[in-house]
């Protein structure tokens, strides 16, 4: 899994599965871009994520996931439930504002 850190005034956390980097899905008018400009930072454990998941979240941060594995990490470290995710062409998606 990959997981960036974008630092602004409220830092984003964009984390995805590893091979979806650069793939792009569609339904209708919705399209998700897996872009490596966004998504592609440090390639990190499930242990290492779910630290920097829950040290971003005491920090007010917002996060971008993509992919069944990064999703089950933030569903187990209580980051999302199960009403955040949507799905495109069966990839999960989960967009968080804490």
């Amino acid at each position: 899994m990959f997981v960036n850190i974008i630092k602004s005034y409220r830092d984003t956390v964009a984390i995805c599965d590893s091979e979806l980097i650069g793939k792009i899905f569609e339904h209708g008018n919705f399209q998700l871009e897996v872009k490596e400009s966004f998504y592609k930072g440090k390639k990190v454990s499930e242990q290492e994520l779910a630290e920097i998941m829950n040290d971003m979240a005491q920090e007010d941060a917002t996060f971008n996931i993509v992919g069944e594995k990064s999703i089950n990490v933030a569903l187990k470290e209580g980051i999302i439930d199960k009403d955040c995710i949507k799905q495109i062409q069966g990839v999960p998606f989960a967009l968080v504002l804490l």
